[in-house]
């Protein structure tokens, strides 16, 4: 793709300024399918993940799209949680800075004078989590009214974290007639159904980028039995030449059970799981992306939405279910023309489930050998 590319989106002067401060020099492929199919009004149903550029697919044609001399809410971008809502309204911030369109970032946890100061002051691009964006317009803080555009964020998440009363909710507060678009990172049944009820003949954009970049990430498995793998972990942990490390467990209680077991041996870690509040999420992953911490651990849903650049290793503690649960843990590193490593345990009861899985994936493994088990 050539740098003029940008250029040939036909995109508001204004807006290209910005990206070209910002150092983009051509769109990633959502950006480069679904900035003209939102440009041109339709409504869109895009399959996205997280560090693909999604955000700045919707708000390029949202900026373009708002009047900023109006005081009210033209435009609504629903996201799972606070942490999501602030990146965005960081992104609308840096690309819509010559376009002077006020934007508010509204979600709970702290209190509402701020927000409803951001809201009188006439933000025509609002964007927040389903309960508290629901609690500003019983209030009477909020009118939805004059909305031309809705943006659904991350869609399964919000449905996995149990929102969808909320959405629906939320769109019944929208006008009828309206653009809507849905970015998610996987088509559950769910996720059509949802836009089958609140999109009008979408058009529909696909993109994968950690099957796109998984090119870049070396893959290493590792044989160890179930009991060693704390210890194969801080090893491998010592031996490798690391940056950041996320390393992947299925469930709660064995996130915080390594977590436990990591700082008992030195290593600079923490947790991330559904069971903390958004506040404790959003302080974690603010010290790892700060470079305080080494070692993040993280549940599959826990992990979503997670845009960090400087991952260098990936850590399969306990096998992923499936190829497309490997293959969106394994790109989270190698990004950003980086190289990568995923290293993937395989347990004492986990060849069948692996050599299923290596043949799916269809991508070569180099097998690594632990010094635990030399000698």
């Amino acid at each position: 793709m050539s740098e003029a590319r940008f250029g040939e989106l036909d995109i508001h002067p204004d807006i290209f300024r910005a990206i070209s401060d910002l150092g983009f020099m051509a769109p990633t492929p959502v950006q480069d399918r679904a900035i003209p199919i939102l440009q041109e009004g339709h409504d869109l149903f895009a399959q996205a993940q997280t560090g693909t550029g999604k955000t700045a697919a919707f708000a390029i044609p949202i900026l373009e799209k708002v009047d900023p001399s109006l005081r009210h809410p033209q435009a609504l971008v629903v996201v799972p949680t606070r942490e999501l809502a602030l990146q965005v309204t960081r992104e609308f911030g840096a690309l819509g800075k010559y376009r002077h369109a006020r934007e508010a970032a509204i979600y709970g946890g702290v209190p509402y004078g701020t927000q409803d100061r951001a809201l009188a002051r006439g933000a025509a691009i609002v964007i927040g989590t389903p309960g508290r964006l629901l609690d500003h317009i019983e209030r009477g803080t909020l009118d939805l009214s004059h909305l031309s555009v809705v943006i659904l964020d991350e869609a399964d998440r919000l449905l996995d974290m149990g929102f969808a009363p909320e959405v629906h909710r939320l769109l019944r507060h929208c006008p009828a007639k309206r653009q809507t678009a849905l970015f998610s990172a996987t088509l559950s049944v769910q996720v059509r159904d949802l836009a089958r009820r609140f999109t009008h003949e979408p058009l529909q954009v696909a993109i994968d980028p950690e099957k796109a970049n998984i090119d870049s990430v070396e893959q290493v498995y590792v044989e160890v039995l179930e009991q060693d793998k704390a210890r194969a972990l801080d090893e491998l942990l010592r031996r490798f030449d690391t940056d950041q490390v996320l390393v992947f467990r299925h469930t709660k209680r064995g996130v915080d059970g390594l977590d436990q077991r990591l700082r008992k041996r030195g290593h600079d870690v923490a947790a991330i799981h559904g069971g903390m509040t958004q506040r404790q999420r959003e302080r974690v992953m603010q010290r790892f992306r700060d470079g305080e911490l080494h070692v993040l651990i993280a549940t599959n849903v826990a992990a979503r939405g997670l845009h960090i650049e400087d991952i260098s290793h990936v850590v399969n503690y306990d096998l992923p279910e499936d190829a497309d649960v490997f293959t969106h843990r394994a790109g989270r590193t190698g990004r950003a023309g980086k190289t990568g490593v995923a290293i993937t345990f395989v347990g004492e009861w986990d060849f069948d489930e692996f050599d299923e899985l290596r043949e799916k994936a269809g991508v070569p493994f180099r097998k690594e050998a632990l010094e635990l088990y030399s000698g």
